[in-house]
């Protein structure tokens, strides 16, 4: 996992609400051992249609998704993160997402930008009538920038979250810092006791 500290760049507008994470990436792409290649599947029935948003060339590189409410609801599915960030989204800007999908965004470093409701229209809206919209997700400071449209808003990320971010911390990442302190348990633990040697 790589840290995030600014994302820059144009924004998708992906005006559709309650987009569940089978909508994100169907169920017969979980067949895949990788986790890589989910890119492909992303919004798969969706892009069958031409005019579908993802398909205009414009939009190509994009590194910030917007949506409307309830992004990533229904079941737990980290395959959706996976086809977010195969695809090369490293933010989602929504009202309100589901919170498993939240969860595991922030485990991958997918950051995920809760701000109003009335915020998100306006640049859905904007990032219709122009794909160059230049947007900033500051994670190091929790803003929302678009200076095109005077939008400098602050967006909510508890301490430990924005610390993993920053740091590209993922679980294996944040235990192999306690690597010292696992080895030392492991080493003077009673010899009775079950004991895992620690990977060097």
């Amino acid at each position: 996992m790589k840290p995030v500290r600014k994302i820059s760049g144009h924004a998708v507008p992906l005006n559709r609400r309650d987009v569940d994470t089978d909508q994100i990436i169907p169920a017969h792409w979980l067949k895949r051992v990788e986790r890589t290649g989910f890119g492909e599947g992303l919004f798969s029935s969706w892009r069958e249609d031409p005019k579908f948003v993802l398909n205009q060339p414009e939009y190509e590189g994009a590194p910030i998704l917007i949506a409307g409410p309830n992004f990533g609801i229904g079941s737990s599915r980290e395959h959706a993160v996976w086809a977010l960030m195969d695809r090369g989204f490293q933010a989602v800007i929504s009202p309100r997402f589901g919170d498993i999908f939240r969860n595991n965004s922030t485990k991958a470093g997918l950051v995920p930008v809760v701000v109003p409701e009335d915020i998100v229209e306006k640049l859905l809206w904007a990032a219709d009538e122009n794909p160059w919209l230049e947007v900033t997700v500051d994670v190091e400071n929790r803003r929302l920038v678009v200076p095109e449209m005077a939008i400098d808003i602050e967006f909510p990320l508890d301490d430990f979250t924005q610390y993993r971010l920053l740091e590209g911390l993922d679980d294996i990442g944040l235990t192999h810092r306690h690597e010292g302190a696992i080895s030392t348990d492991e080493t003077t633990r009673p010899s009775w006791m079950p004991s895992v040697p620690v990977a060097s």
